[in-house]
């Protein structure tokens, strides 16, 4: 090691250092020790103007000026102590052999740096300094045989790792990679969770918007309006449908009207059928009636019954409702609005020609009595069907005023203190018109005319557009062993003829149905529709005394099996 300088070797100056430590470079640290003597003043540093990195000297002492080696080589002489005059120093340094340096001593070397002649000396504070690295001399055999003499200690040296920029920067690339990698995967897992969020968002959304068309019945395929046109994905006959019968009885003037309340719960749909009084009905016994002519004589489970047997319903109950109640319900819901057809004049008014009670227009406001009088009201000259048509639009009218609530509707319904059908409680009648209503202020509700024949019996137009589209049924067939249905036409010209055709046809075990009047013919007709009734219909002809070729395949009216047509050859006596 060249650079090594032992302090207490050729000192000329007064000043004297020593060892205290090494730097982290393995280079020992020097401190300057009290001196015996003032030194004199250094000579002038020609080398501290030169920079050598740092000022390993402290402030006021200087060392004294390098001298030349052979080599060429400087060398720093450490300050001397003041001990007397000492011979020149040797040109190749402490570590020479010339005559003036001394005898070397290994027991005297310090391999700190501390001379052998000097003892402890007090360390000063604040003297610390490096001494510059400088070259030591030529190799030479002396040089070479003190190195080898030398007795270099592990604890002399310090390893430094000098720093790498280039694996510093291998270290933050990978680190930066390995951050850039999981921010990406972290990246697309949010991506993922938020892609799954929307598609569950999406779908609930989805489900639950067509759940609430499918309640609301405006889903393509079963809105009422796709119902009407034949595209329901539900079977007419298999949808649920509640039905009431109402009956309209005028304490004044006499006569009725029926309609029919349904709820079609299915198609969220409300109708009112309104039936004619012409309806053709059969009786418990089998006697053929008409609709008006059993409300007179029972109107609640004999009617309904009758009803059920024609338009193979399912009536659930019967509401009779008077004309004074009728007056009461419109008041008690604050008066209703209807677009009238005529002007209808005050049926109490003592004078003719007196103003109307009721004005012919758009949207007229109509108070219970006004309500009743219009419900009622038939022109002279006019068809029956036009004053049901009336009571259908004021029993629409009352709907869209009665409260949707079902509770409410009860007490609406209990405040007219009527003695209902035990087959209809007020409660169950609430509830039910509180669910018209709610279909009737929505817009979900229409008025339909069940179409009837002049005889009485269905046309096939009503077959298909009232009894199969709106109640969804038809008209039921006899069960296995029951009597067949025979409707009776007259067109003999002898009135007389239809009631004793009934008689024998009731003795003979068959269902009698009034078919009416028909235009006059000669010859008696007995039809059959389904070929299955075609030995009923001989049957039949054979009990009324009519020959076996009068038997022939047509269409039969209404709801019978076998249609009679009674011409002139028929005599009573025969049968």
């Amino acid at each position: 090691m060249n650079d090594r300088y032992d302090a207490g070797h050729g000192s000329h100056g007064g000043d004297q250092y020593e060892i205290v430590g090494y730097d982290e470079y393995g280079r020992p640290v020097y401190q300057q020790v009290q001196a015996q003597q003032p030194s004199a003043q250094a000579p002038y540093d020609p080398y501290a103007a030169q920079g050598y990195g740092y000022d390993a000297y402290p402030t006021g002492h200087q060392p004294q000026a390098p001298a030349q080696d052979p080599y060429g080589h400087q060398q720093y002489a450490a300050p001397a102590q003041d001990t007397g005059n000492q011979p020149a120093a040797d040109p190749y340094g402490t570590y020479g052999t010339g005559a003036h340096s001394p005898a070397y001593d290994p027991s005297a070397y310090d391999p700190y740096g501390q001379a052998a002649t000097s003892g402890q000396q007090p360390r000063v504070a604040e003297q610390t300094a490096h001494i510059p690295h400088q070259a030591g001399p030529a190799d030479d055999d002396t040089g070479a045989w003190q190195r080898q003499e030398r007795d270099y200690r592990t604890e002399q040296f310090a390893f430094v790792e000098e720093p790498d920029g280039d694996s510093e920067d291998v270290i933050d690339w990978l680190k930066f990679t390995e951050n850039r990698t999981e921010r990406r995967e972290e990246a697309r897992r949010r991506a993922r969770s938020r892609l799954i969020a929307v598609v569950v968002v999406l779908a609930l959304v989805a489900a639950g918007g067509v759940g609430w068309l499918w309640y609301a019945g405006k889903l393509p395929g079963l809105s009422s309006s796709d119902t009407k046109s034949g595209g329901s994905a539900t079977a007419v006959a298999a949808q649920k449908r509640d039905v009431i019968v109402v009956h309209l009885h005028d304490t004044k003037k006499g006569g009725t009207a029926t309609a029919l309340l349904v709820d079609n719960s299915t198609t969220r749909q409300g109708t009112t059928v309104l039936l004619p009084n012409n309806l053709a009905l059969t009786d418990d016994d089998g006697t053929a009636t008409t609709l008006a002519k059993s409300v007179d004589a029972d109107g609640s489970s004999g009617t309904r019954d009758a009803l059920d047997t024609v338009l193979g319903t399912d009536i659930e109950g019967t509401w009779r409702l008077d004309t004074p109640y009728l007056q009461n319900l419109v008041d008690v819901v604050g008066a209703v609005e209807v677009d009238t057809d005529t002007d209808v004049p005050d049926p109490d008014a003592k004078k003719k020609g007196g103003p109307p009670l009721v004005h012919k227009g758009t949207a007229q406001t109509l108070s219970g009595k006004m309500a009743v009088a219009y419900a009622t009201y038939r022109a002279a000259g006019e068809a029956p069907n036009a004053q049901l048509q009336r009571f259908g639009q004021v029993m629409q009218g009352v709907l869209r005023k009665l409260s949707s609530d079902p509770q409410a509707a009860t007490v609406t319904v209990q405040t007219l203190q009527q003695i209902l059908d035990p087959s209809l409680t007020d409660k169950d009648l609430g509830t039910f018109l509180a669910k018209l209503a709610d279909l009737a202020k929505g817009g979900d509700y229409n008025t339909a005319l069940l179409p009837v024949q002049g005889d009485g019996t269905l046309s096939a137009q009503a077959a298909n557009s009232v009894v199969k589209d709106i109640l969804g049924g038809t008209a039921k067939s006899p069960e296995q062993g029951s009597a067949v249905r025979v409707s009776v036409q007259n067109a003999s010209g002898e009135k007389d003829n239809t009631g004793k055709v009934r008689v024998v046809l009731l003795n003979g075990g068959f269902t009698f149905l009034e078919g009416g009047t028909a235009s006059t013919r000669e010859t008696s007709q007995v039809v059959y529709a389904d070929p299955a009734h075609k030995d009923d219909a001989a049957e039949v002809a054979k009990t009324l005394g009519l020959p076996a070729g009068s038997v022939t395949k047509g269409t039969a009216s209404g709801n019978a099996d076998v249609t009679v047509i009674v011409g002139r050859d028929y005599k009573p006596s025969a049968s």
